[in-house]
């Protein structure tokens, strides 16, 4: 039996590429040769089928939620080989939604893949904790800006308090700016929690979503591929290193 890791992502507010981060995880994490699958854990404002090019699949995580189908019903094997169980775009789908059954739903998975990534709803509301609540470990998702890192430890001391692993912080779109906050001070911010990464912006993410694919495949040399790929390693316990270039030049 797989000893099966399963990880929230979460983030205090949106807009911090927490969404794409999961979709590039997950591709990342099937790369390396992990059997890996992704789930939409925001069930009101789901957009990980958007990323996937999935948006109408015609039965989702909410027919799961509303006891109505089995997850493996629900699950699409993507050409990348990463697995995806999407959440519905339709506002009418949220009737008769029981996100409490998202936990025993999960244990079906257990033992049967390496990773399951969930990406939470923004913020600390009810769908955010119950998506934490069925995991076993977190991730937190910010960017430099004081906003971002402060609701981001707001997120932190919620793992904490469901006793769950926090394995670190993921510092998103860095501009690597003189108007940014320092590293050190983020660090300092986000109590010595470990931060995984600084992923550098990189336009390529925006071209990969417009072309419905993770842009650890769309541009695998982008900044923000190798900066993917680097925290994907990590998770695993496996050396990266990305070429010389990308880590001297941003």
């Amino acid at each position: 039996m797989v000893a099966t890791r399963t990880i929230s992502i979460l983030s205090g507010k949106g807009g911090v590429g927490k969404t794409t981060m999961t979709f590039n995880l997950g591709t990342a994490l099937t790369d390396f040769g992990r059997n890996t699958l992704v789930i939409d854990g925001n069930l009101t404002t789901p957009n990980l089928g958007l990323h996937a090019g999935i948006p109408l699949y015609p039965i989702s995580l909410h027919d799961v939620l509303k006891g109505k189908v089995d997850i493996y019903d629900v699950m699409h094997v993507l050409p990348s080989g990463l697995k995806i169980i999407p959440a519905s775009i339709n506002l009418n789908d949220l009737k008769g939604v029981n996100p409490e059954l998202l936990s025993s739903n999960l244990i079906e998975l257990v033992g049967k893949l390496d990773f399951i990534l969930i990406d939470g709803a923004p913020g600390l509301g009810r769908e955010a904790t119950l998506v934490l609540n069925a995991s076993n470990e977190a991730i937190g998702i910010s960017t430099m800006d004081l906003p971002s890192i402060t609701d981001l430890l707001k997120s932190i001391k919620v793992v904490e308090q469901y006793k769950k692993n926090y394995i670190g912080s993921i510092i998103n779109m860095v501009r690597y700016k003189k108007y940014e906050t320092k590293r050190e001070y983020v660090s300092s911010l986000l109590e010595d929690t470990p931060i995984l990464e600084l992923v550098p912006h990189d336009e390529s993410v925006r071209y990969a979503l417009a072309n419905r694919l993770p842009v650890v495949h769309h541009k695998p040399d982008s900044r923000a591929s190798h900066s993917i790929k680097s925290i994907a390693a990590k998770l695993i316990g496996k050396e990266y290193k990305a070429p010389w270039y990308r880590r001297w030049f941003r």
